[in-house]
């Protein structure tokens, strides 16, 4: 059972980071990149519809977006979402698809990327260290109950905070190779 806990808050400190790395692709980095439209939701015929399903998006140069919609007489829709979205870029359309032109970020806006790169690890962090209580918080009620010996419980213990700064560790890791993109851009 105790291995099972501890698979369990791996399991979950995985998928932390995995939301993490999600985030971070989110993040303009001045480059172009179609994940940067993934939260972008158009009215498609009066129901919020992902731009992705609606949609092909690619980035054929490093400066550009290219919306290829699969109804062209929701081009307008489109435009509209991606305007409306807060990413502040700025679509232009030739009645076949959307063409958006990614800006080359400028240092004041690099640095205040950078600190947003960092609030979403140490969200990341946090998010971490709550598991690590829970999971604490079980062991001790294992141990109270008597369902652990003292020796296993300090061992689970070791084992807990060992996986916490492994799962910390890559959190690190991925923050920083972020803020360092962000900065040599």
């Amino acid at each position: 059972m105790e291995h099972a806990l501890l698979d369990r808050i791996k399991s979950n400190m995985d998928k932390s980071v995995k939301v993490l790395k999600g985030e971070l692709v989110k993040v303009q980095t001045g480059r172009a990149n179609p994940s940067l439209l993934e939260d972008v939701t158009v009215d498609y015929y009066g129901a919020p519809t992902p731009l992705k399903h609606v949609a092909n998006i690619v980035a054929p140069d490093p400066d550009l977006i290219v919306v290829r919609p699969f109804d062209r007489s929701q081009i307008a829709a489109m435009e509209k979402a991606i305007l409306a979205s807060d990413l502040g870029l700025t679509p232009q359309n030739d009645g076949e698809l959307v063409r958006i032109k990614v800006p080359r970020l400028s240092e004041e806006r690099r640095a205040e990327l950078v600190k947003v790169v960092q609030k979403k690890g140490e969200d990341a962090k946090v998010a971490l260290r709550n598991l690590r209580r829970d999971g604490r918080d079980e062991l001790d009620s294992l141990k109270k109950d008597g369902d652990v010996s003292e020796d296993e419980y300090f061992r689970l213990r070791e084992q807990l905070d060992e996986i916490t700064q492994q799962f910390v560790g890559e959190t690190d890791e991925l923050v920083e190779s972020k803020a360092q993109e962000m900065r040599t851009l």
